[in-house]
């Protein structure tokens, strides 16, 4: 990951960046929603799969996730943004730039909830349906186990009720669909979330325009989960206050028209806020204020 402290901003000219993402799903409508947070326009014309961004020297290129590695591997566009487990699967030659905080999920080994488990050696001669048979192969091949991999592409959570496997390798987020089949979680093998990828040996011009899109990027994903907030506090509890509230440096002071009273700002992660803010209101604080944070830029 790049050190976002300084950016060095650019004048870009006849330089394009190509940024591949997913063309339709909850992926698509994520990186979307960074690309905007970021401040990158796009039109919301679903009929092209190519686009250019207004503000921005970038276009976007609408593709199925599976073909984003190797895309971004071949050149054929300079940046993707996709889950990490498609990187590990395909396996193609790709940087990655940055962790992106959404699309989490892991990849699994389940079976019936009929079955009895003690233990990965299960698996011995079992049949595997999945949709990620590299990995898979890879995690078996460290742990000694001998199956067969059976790749499927659809529906792998119905393989084992429909007589194709004794098990299955498949993406789990809440672990619903698989309760729903009748099956159980025992191994969990790869997490992931969504990743930007860049093409190895990118030239300087557009690595420079890449590290500008990564610093805003990372300013909005620093401000997720988030909240700015503001209160009054008496000066007999400030010292209280600055040990109770968290700050990227430090609280900021500022004194108030009216003696013996001070305003305190800080931010504060949402987890944190209502214990942050009854703690506050022991000590004295008063008329705090709670503002939605858009964006951290460091």
């Amino acid at each position: 990951m790049f050190n976002f402290a300084v950016v060095k901003v650019v004048k870009i000219k006849d330089i394009m960046l190509r940024i591949a993402i997913q063309t339709k799903g909850r992926l698509n409508e994520q990186s979307m929603e960074l690309l905007r947070d970021a401040g990158v326009r796009i039109g919301d014309d679903k009929r092209k799969f190519l686009m250019q961004a207004k503000d921005f020297p970038v276009e976007i290129l609408f593709l199925r996730d599976d073909d984003i590695p190797q895309t971004v591997a071949m050149g054929a566009a300079d940046l993707g943004i996709v889950g990490y487990n498609e990187v590990a699967e395909r396996g193609y030659n790709v940087d990655i730039l940055e962790k992106l905080g959404f699309g989490a999920c892991r990849i699994s080994l389940a079976i019936p909830k009929t079955e009895k488990y003690e233990g990965i050696e299960y698996f011995n001669g079992k049949r595997i349906a999945t949709s990620y048979p590299n990995i898979l192969q890879e995690y078996f091949k460290k742990n000694n186990i001998t199956a067969d991999i059976h790749t499927i592409t659809g529906s792998v959570e119905i393989s084992p009720a429909a007589g194709l496997a004794d098990a299955i390798f498949d993406i789990v987020s809440s672990g619903g669909t698989l309760v729903s089949n009748g099956l159980v979680e025992v191994e969990k093998v790869l997490f992931s979330e969504a990743v930007l990828i860049g093409t190895p040996g990118l030239s300087e011009e557009k690595m420079a325009v890449a590290r500008q899109l990564m610093f805003r990027f990372e300013s909005v994903i620093k401000g997720k989960g988030k909240k700015y907030l503001m209160l009054n506090i008496p000066q007999s509890s400030l010292e209280k206050a600055i040990e109770i509230l968290p700050s990227m440096k430090s609280p900021t002071v500022i004194p108030l028209a009216q003696e013996g009273w001070c305003s305190l700002q800080t931010v504060v992660d949402d987890n944190d806020l209502w214990t942050v803010i009854e703690q506050l209101k022991a000590i004295g604080g008063e008329d705090i204020l709670v503002l939605k944070l858009d964006k951290i830029v460091l």
